[in-house]
């Protein structure tokens, strides 16, 4: 099995990051294919550059979703992943929704807890999104600058768990998720100093995606996520217009 991550941002070292705590929970037997954004912002925070970071992954599984058997898009708050699933004919994985769906199994409410004030209104528009706006205690954040967005676990750990453990007392949060992707692999560094469960984002997203391959649930040809008709194009990148147009070579 081979799962791609794909990182919406450029920052290459969030994407080691993230492909280090895939692979860590990955099956023995799944592939680990890692993919960097090459071109848009460092890092995701608002709703203009998620819609930038949105396009740029449908461009980048134009091109290469024929390598792999499924797809995480590795961005907490989800860009592209509705437009994914209309597209392409393989299972389509948000870290986001990955993370609050699993956390729904281990708790009434889950809370958010995540490294920048700019983020909020991004995810809390993700969070209603996929539906879980009444099973979200709240979304935490720092406030303040840091040094490095590569190295944001490591600056901002004791904060971040000091603000995990206020949304589990005044919140009311029975699970916590560290979200962004920066903070892949920081959950398991942490969950024993936070006395309810805490789920780690990128392994969420791992475990479901291989579930969701072996389950082998084909592409729907009704409802809402069917494929789009075919539609011409103007000055798209060709594998994303070939898709669009239904000239790729998967028909």
């Amino acid at each position: 099995m081979r799962i791609m991550v794909l990182n919406p941002n450029t920052s290459e070292s969030i994407t080691a990051r993230l492909a280090a705590a895939a692979e860590k929970a990955a099956a023995p037997g799944t592939v680990i294919v890692p993919l960097t954004a090459p071109r848009g912002v460092p890092y995701i925070a608002t709703r203009a550059e998620a819609q930038i970071g949105g396009a740029i992954a449908l461009e980048m599984l134009a091109e290469r979703h024929q390598d792999v058997d499924a797809v995480i898009i590795a961005a907490f708050g989800d860009p592209g992943l509705f437009g994914a699933r209309e597209l392409f004919d393989l299972p389509v994985v948000g870290m986001a929704e990955a993370s609050m769906l699993t956390a729904c199994m281990l708790g009434r409410r889950f809370a958010i807890v995540t490294f920048a004030r700019a983020l909020g209104a991004w995810y809390q528009d993700c969070v209603d999104m996929h539906g879980l706006g009444g099973r979200c205690a709240g979304i935490r954040m720092l406030d303040g600058s840091f040094a490095s967005v590569s190295e944001v676990q490591e600056e901002k750990e004791d904060l971040l768990v000091e603000l995990a453990n206020r949304a589990v007392t005044e919140d009311e949060a029975d699970v916590i998720i560290l979200g962004g992707a920066p903070l892949a692999g920081l959950a398991e560094k942490v969950k024993g100093r936070i006395p309810v469960p805490v789920v780690d984002q990128m392994a969420a997203a791992v475990k479901q995606a291989e579930a969701l391959t072996v389950l082998g649930a084909r592409k729907a040809t009704a409802g809402t996520f069917r494929r789009p008709e075919a539609k011409p194009t103007i000055g798209l990148a060709d594998a994303l217009a070939r898709r669009i147009e239904h000239r790729d070579k998967s028909l």
